[in-house]
């Protein structure tokens, strides 16, 4: 049994019960014996076990290694990791190599984590199921005829199946949190701007984080207090001060919890999941935490605000993929104009094209204002009176999904479906806030859990809280 947290992890090195070599090793086999979901892209089989003996070898020297040394992780497929490819779950970036390191996984890599692939996603982070890749769907290791969650479904069920201990996902408005929820993992997705963005490829600049997912918080807060803070190559990423956040979490302290009557009414909520939100709830209550009721006057503002402004930023951001400099080109193409919409045309999926229209649409003279300014102006409504609640309150509690993962195909011809998918999950996007989705158990064996979010800069209180 391989172990499942990084504490587990060091004990079994440390003690010599098993090597970094076995340990990477178990994970290979466990890729192999579960490619029926789909999980990775590509597998760095040679290059991680190269490491794990260079990892054995100093420790067996008496060096010095990082405090990841042992900790194997995989990366989306979105995050670039210099002489390898990335493609974003998408045909248009076929073939290309990346020529830098994210930050993110720079910072990891320097205190020794191990990288064994990357995985599979929804093409350019664009989906709710893991289904829109040009790869094919991943499937959910509790039941490989239901999706894991998307867009990060990849990464989630790299933990969830036992192939790493550790995953790199993003997320643009829901992306961590949806699928930890449907593998039964946490997922963690930081303050806005907490982690640089240099070297995710982007989808909504305003709205992209890299978050975590992994069996146990702890090893949450300690990948976050490595790969977080100021970067020179990001400006959304400020200097401020990144607290410890792997000590150990202070205990006893009350909280204050609030939550959305209105959202736990909604007829679009499942009644099972409602419970799942209402035991957290009563639980809290129950612990001495103090538990109210807050009405929030926007919700109903929240996804088509989203979708407004995040189609338009993909309109923007994936204007680069031209089929000129890298990625695929169309053999079919006769001249420059052939080239740019064959290429676009061929190299982009049906979902993608359909948010890049919208997004061109929304930012077009004559609607500009009336749909890109609207929502503008309703993202700062939003964010300002989440802000407000929260000056008040520690925690906001939400469900995390409407919905138990559905079966894959299911929704692959209804994208309204897949957009409410996200409807609990985008809040937090919308206002840059930090949240965590905390698995609680099982209905009818998949996996359920609940979210919490924080305000800005306060990914201290939410671990510690979750972790106590």
């Amino acid at each position: 049994m391989l172990p499942k947290s990084i504490a587990a992890t060091r004990e079994a090195l440390d003690s010599g019960k098993m090597t970094t070599v076995d340990l990477v090793r178990g994970y290979l086999r466990a890729i192999e014996a579960q490619r029926h979901l789909n999980v990775y892209v590509e597998v760095f089989d040679e290059e991680a076990l190269a490491e794990a003996a260079r990892q054995d070898e100093a420790r067996s020297a008496g060096a010095q290694l990082g405090r990841l040394a042992g900790v194997v992780i995989s990366i989306k497929d979105v995050i670039c990791y210099a002489g390898h490819g990335v493609s974003a779950g998408s045909r248009i970036l076929e073939g290309f190599v990346s020529p830098y390191t994210a930050t993110c996984l720079e910072r990891l890599l320097a205190e020794d984590a191990i990288v064994i692939g990357r995985t599979n996603c929804d093409e350019f982070a664009m989906g709710s199921g893991n289904e829109n890749s040009h790869y094919g769907p991943t499937r959910n290791a509790a039941d490989p005829a239901r999706v894991p969650g998307g867009s990060s479904g990849g990464a989630a069920v790299s933990v969830q199946a036992g192939t790493c201990l550790l995953a790199l996902g993003s997320s643009t408005g829901g992306s961590v949190r949806q699928p930890a929820s449907f593998c039964g993992l946490y997922g963690f997705k930081p303050t806005y701007g907490r982690i640089s963005r240099h070297g995710l490829i982007a989808y909504g600049s305003s709205f992209d984080q890299i978050g975590f997912l992994a069996h146990d918080p702890a090893d949450i807060a300690l990948a976050l207090e490595i790969s977080a803070g100021a970067d020179p190559y990001d400006g959304t990423a400020p200097n401020k001060i990144v607290p410890p956040y792997s000590r150990p979490p202070a205990s006893g302290e009350k909280k204050k919890i609030a939550y959305f009557p209105e959202v736990m009414a909604s007829d679009g909520l499942a009644p099972h999941l409602r419970a799942v939100a209402q035991n957290a709830l009563d639980e809290f209550r129950n612990e001495g935490h103090e538990v109210t009721a807050v009405t929030f006057d926007y919700f109903d503002y929240v996804v088509p605000t989203y979708y407004v402004l995040t189609t338009a930023e993909a309109s923007s951001n994936l204007s680069r993929f031209d089929g000129m400099r890298y990625g695929y080109r169309s053999p079919e193409a006769r001249d420059l104009q052939d080239t740019y919409t064959k290429s676009r045309s061929e190299g982009f999926g049906t979902e993608v094209q359909r948010r890049i229209l919208l997004g061109t649409f929304v930012l077009s003279s004559g609607y500009y204002d009336a749909y890109y300014g609207q929502a503008q102006r309703a993202r700062r409504l939003i964010r300002d009176q989440l802000r407000n609640i929260l000056a008040e309150h520690d925690f906001i509690l939400m469900p995390v999904s409407p919905s138990l993962p559905w079966l894959v195909g299911e929704q692959v011809d209804d994208p309204v479906a897949n957009y409410l998918a996200d409807i609990y999950t985008v809040i937090a996007n919308l206002a840059g806030l930090p949240a965590v989705a905390v698995p609680t158990g099982e209905i009818d064996q998949l996996p359920v859990g609940y979210q919490l979010m924080a305000d800005h800069w306060r990914e201290q209180d939410l671990l510690d809280f979750i972790r106590s």
